[in-house]
């Protein structure tokens, strides 16, 4: 029996956006995944000084965000145990929870450039296969070492440059489990640019605490929804 393929995107989703939801439609379809967790953090350890918003309106906004998306699944695991912050113990879990299953792991690239800054990182990168998602303004030219972040070398040989790559994952990971002295179990960092939308979070709050309009850059449901409850709106 085949190992079912899910991935495992987590963020702080404040609020998500347009940009979330074209990247993770585009793994879905290029790693011929089953389904995509969407995983809510509590408050992420490197966040924790800043102002996140309620659990509650970032969970809302994603239920409305994805409610329509077939193969998009929202996982509470981390509001549900706050204790429990950290990533490698959120994949643990799901990975014990989930039984048979392959995890991709789904972190965008200015993630990646501070992973070391995760608590056990390598764990991570060792023992899950990882998709970094690369946001529009990195050179597809450039050598996929600089994204290395001084990793191990154990670590660096695990990457696969997929930039401008339009290959069958089929291709792709047989290229990259049985090359030459490689060890077909090994797991990879895939770096990916497929999606080219630039839009974040933070300019997001940005634009709707100065009055400006988020139309088109987030689903209607979640525009609508920051509207009626007041998100993001500077304090009188």
């Amino acid at each position: 029996m085949s190992k079912k393929r899910i991935g495992v995107y987590g963020g702080t989703f404040d609020p998500i956006h347009n940009g979330h939801l074209q990247v993770a439609d585009a793994v879905l379809k290029t790693f011929r995944l089953d389904r995509m967790l969407l995983v809510p953090a509590f408050v992420p350890p490197h966040k924790r000084k800043q102002t996140v918003s309620s659990a509650f309106h970032r969970l809302s906004m994603l239920v409305l965000a994805t409610a329509d998306q077939s193969k998009m699944y929202i996982s509470t695991i981390e509001l549900e145990a706050p204790e429990r912050p950290y990533t490698i113990e959120t994949l643990s879990r799901l990975k014990s929870e989930l039984g048979n299953v392959q995890l991709f792991f789904l972190m965008g690239g200015d993630s990646f450039k501070e992973i070391r800054m995760w608590y056990d990182y390598e764990r991570i990168l060792s023992e899950y296969d990882c998709i970094v998602a690369m946001r529009p303004g990195f050179a597809l030219n450039s050598d996929p070492q600089e994204f290395s972040v001084d990793l191990a070398q154990h670590l660096q040989s695990r990457i696969v440059d997929l930039r401008g790559n339009c290959q069958s994952i089929e291709s792709i990971e047989s290229e990259a489990r049985f090359g030459a002295n490689e060890n077909p179990a090994s797991t990879r960092i895939y770096l990916t640019d497929y999606v080219a939308v630039d839009v974040s979070g933070t300019n997001l709050r940005r634009a709707v605490a100065g009055g400006n309009g988020i139309e088109g850059q987030v689903p209607p449901a979640v525009a609508t929804y920051i509207a009626k409850y007041g998100l993001y709106q500077k304090s009188k």
